[in-house]
């Protein structure tokens, strides 16, 4: 085994997989077959570039290794694989032809024969890539849970027949809900990683993005895109600020301001403007303002914690849900105090969607600590280490448990 093998598709999995795949899935009208072969390109890679060395274009040389043992399938099983279930032609392509193959399996990944649940979570298994554990991650489900609720999905597509396709204009504003999701899931994810010693999966941040971009050029007039893109921009935009040069996790109050990307803040904000212009804002304008509000604090304590209140108070009228919850007790803390923070935390100890969420008992840790109640804050940052999968938090947590253990 070669390191520096093992590096290159490793890399090469991380930037290329979803063009791999999608590229693959064009050619086989098959979910299954497709996956397989894209598998198998990334064997043959590490099975062949120790003897003839890492090719110059990575991703062009698994992708014609995965298309190559597709067409042999397709040509041992003849008829085209039975007829392909998913062979329908891509004769009318809606948008001014920025369309591609990445785009087309995130639609049919979320038709609407399928759950919410189940478009979100194929999605991100087969265009991203993502391991059935980390999908499972992203859900706050069991990782065996998430594997019957991908195969039930991807049998759903064979039996209904559903198409490799961009949806005609007629079909395309009512699916552009799931796809939005499902890109927003996707952002989450790379942000902070579930799993792994890496901070960020820069490679699915910027598949989002990408996915996003997309499909503003691809319907440049919705409101609800524009603000899901103006939402990515904004809080990507700190990328570079989240940790220091050693590696350490660094909270929005350590970040460094001025290191911000000021491009990508003025062009989030201006889509959030152009956004909510057009209609009543939409969950994602709303998130968008509150990184917005953000952005626009020069300093930490310049930050307007009332109106971040007050802007999750909208979010959760019309779009409820635990990490919400969450998101607003702790900024009720910050504006508020510790204790206010805690009380504000106390009743979503129960809510079962949050049990395994590290970030419910971090922050309880962080305000029992601020409130110098040392053995309390001690059990929660020793609970949200079990919870806690991704190693560049797991060492702040640790930094902060050896930090409460000395009083």
């Amino acid at each position: 085994m070669s390191p520096e093998v093992d590096a290159a598709v490793a890399q090469a999995h991380r930037r290329d997989w979803a063009r791999v795949f999608a590229t693959t899935a064009h050619l086989t009208r098959d979910l299954d077959l497709a996956e397989e072969c894209a598998q198998d390109a990334f064997v043959q890679a590490l099975q062949t570039w120790p003897r003839t060395g890492i090719p110059d274009q990575p991703g062009g040389w698994l992708t014609t290794v995965a298309r190559n043992r597709a067409l042999d399938v397709l040509r041992r099983e003849s008829v085209l694989r039975k007829a392909l279930p998913l062979l329908v032609p891509d004769e009318s392509v809606p948008g001014p032809g920025v369309v591609d193959d990445r785009l087309r399996l995130v639609f049919t990944c979320c038709h609407p024969a399928l759950s919410r649940d189940a478009q979100v979570a194929l999605t991100l298994r087969l265009v991203c890539g993502l391991s059935t554990a980390e999908v499972a991650r992203a859900f706050l489900v069991q990782e065996s849970t998430m594997a019957a609720r991908i195969t039930r999905a991807k049998k759903k597509i064979v039996v209904c027949r559903i198409p490799y396709r961009v949806p005609s204009p007629d079909q395309l504003a009512e699916r552009v809900s799931a796809v939005l999701e499902v890109v927003y899931l996707i952002f989450t994810t790379g942000h902070t990683a579930p799993i792994g010693v890496q901070l960020v999966r820069q490679d699915l941040v910027d598949s989002a993005v990408g996915l996003a971009r997309m499909l503003h050029l691809l319907m440049p007039n919705d409101a609800e895109i524009r603000a899901l893109l103006a939402l990515l921009l904004l809080v990507d935009a700190r990328r570079e600020t989240r940790q220091s040069a050693t590696g350490r996790l660094l909270l929005l109050s350590e970040q460094d301001r001025t290191r911000w990307d000021t491009r990508l803040i003025s062009e989030g904000v201006a889509l959030l403007t152009d956004a909510l212009r057009r209609r009543p804002p939409t969950r994602y304008a709303v998130e968008a303002a509150i990184a917005a509000v953000h952005a626009e604090a020069s300093t930490w304590a310049d930050t307007a914690w009332s109106e971040i209140v007050a802007l999750y108070d909208v979010l959760l009228q019309r779009w409820p849900s635990p990490v919400a919850e969450l998101n607003r007790a702790v900024a009720i803390g910050l504006r508020d105090g510790p204790q206010a923070g805690l009380n504000a935390l106390t009743p979503l100890l129960a809510d079962p969607a949050l049990a395994t969420y590290s970030y419910l008992s971090a922050a309880r840790a962080d305000f029992l600590r601020r409130l110098q109640r040392w053995t309390e804050a001690t059990a929660a940052y020793e609970e949200a280490l079990t919870l806690t999968d991704n190693e560049v938090e797991r060492k702040f947590l640790i930094e902060r448990l050896d930090e409460v253990r000395t009083h």
